[in-house]
């Protein structure tokens, strides 16, 4: 009698403990679900855990490095080691010692950050150790939406002597570009969208649709290609351009590479995502030619993306951390959610890589930092992501030994 009872406990207790075991499961499984759901991460996501470059088997130990974030849209780093970047509602924030300062070095008050504008790109003087120029593109408020550069130095006080380089670029909601980055030759290019006016990218007298060239304080080179040209702005690289929102140049052959968005259904069929070799006086082709399309005069792209991933940067790198690296075009993916990987030899494309791909959203910027890490910031925050408890975020890819 004693064993019947003590089996029948015995087998009440197990399917008690079973019972339980499965709640704590599904309570788990519950909790994930939530949690993917309000567009959070798994737990661990962002918190050190190692990747791999399948194509060469390179491994890399993922960082947050800041985080809490809005829309983080470029990263630079001074001579002293400070990061800086933007955030799209007008603010410069700073990073030192892997520390966020609590207060932005400026606040622009004259931003629109509407759409896909705000504060958008920011880059430093070549001689930025001596001169402190700091350099930033934005769309501002004025009766029709424009974007400008503006100049300032940086002091003891904050940012000091602003000068305008050039403004009344014509933007919208959409399609305002714009990404700064000084030359091997020492002048300031500037990428600008075609504000949802395709026309306009290929008039000579408009700046929408275009590369600008402009020596540091703003004037105009006179050996830009359409200096002296009637009814042409002087300012003008190249042409034919949707919305470029990437730019380096090559080691080695100093060739200027830029990332493009392609049509987006509206403007034409969707895809057509771009990396474009951009040189003197060249015409990119849009609206007259889009994807792989071709036309004598015109120039297709170097590399084309359909489905659109839209590339929103691009950066070549030059360090040391990462040897298998050295010399590879990557930028980020906001719809590809993704950091796309080019390796190159001069202007042939060897092979493509997809790293990261759908692990932490939206894709913006891509950077080297100085201890030779790469450098990526999110933006999920911008109306168009899923943020994770956390975004936006600047994260590192460090080597893993």
């Amino acid at each position: 009698m004693k064993s019947n009872c003590y089996m029948s406990t015995f087998n009440t207790e197990c399917r008690f403990s079973q019972r339980r075991r499965l709640s704590v499961y599904l309570g788990v499984g519950l909790l994930i679900l939530l949690a993917l759901a309000c567009g959070q991460p798994p737990p661990g996501q962002g918190a050190g855990e190692i990747e791999r470059s399948a194509a060469d088997q390179v491994s890399f130990k993922v960082e947050t490095v800041v985080s809490g974030l809005q829309v983080p849209w470029s990263i630079a780093w001074a001579p002293d080691g400070r990061m800086f970047f933007t955030e799209r509602a007008g603010r410069i924030r700073v990073v030192l010692n892997g520390q966020l300062r609590s207060q932005p070095l400026i606040t622009l008050t004259d931003v629109e950050p509407s759409g896909e504008s705000g504060l958008m790109s920011l880059a430093l003087h070549p001689q930025f150790a001596t001169n402190h120029f700091i350099y930033l593109s934005y769309a501002y408020k004025s009766a029709s939406q424009l974007v400008r550069v503006v100049r300032y130095r940086e002091s003891e006080s904050g940012l000091t002597d602003r000068q305008v380089i050039i403004e009344d670029i014509p933007a919208a909601k959409y399609h305002a570009g714009c990404r700064l980055g000084f030359g091997p030759d020492g002048k300031l290019y500037i990428t600008t969208g075609d504000a949802t006016d395709r026309e306009l990218a290929q008039k000579l007298d408009s700046l929408a649709g275009k590369t600008l060239r402009l020596n540091d304080d703003g004037t105009v080179p006179t050996d830009n290609p359409f200096v002296g040209q009637s009814n042409a702005r002087p300012e003008i690289w190249s042409l034919g351009h949707r919305n470029a929102q990437g730019m380096d140049w090559q080691p080695g052959t100093n060739l200027m590479f830029q990332t493009e968005h392609g049509p987006s259904g509206f403007d034409g069929p969707g895809g057509g995502d771009e990396v474009n070799i951009v040189e003197r006086g060249k015409n990119y082709g849009w609206p007259l030619i889009h994807h792989n399309e071709s036309r004598a005069g015109l120039e297709s792209p170097l590399l084309e993306y359909t489905p659109a991933v839209a590339p929103a940067s691009g950066t070549f790198y030059r360090g040391s951390a990462f040897p298998q690296f050295r010399g590879n075009f990557f930028f980020g993916c906001l719809k590809g959610e993704r950091i796309i990987r080019v390796v190159l030899d001069g202007r042939r494309v060897v092979s493509q890589e997809h790293l990261l791909q759908g692990k932490y959203g939206r894709i913006r910027d891509v950077a080297e930092g100085p201890d030779g890490a790469m450098y990526f910031s999110t933006s999920n925050q911008d109306g168009r992501g899923k943020p994770a408890r956390d975004d936006d975020r600047i994260i590192r890819l460090s080597p893993v030994k």
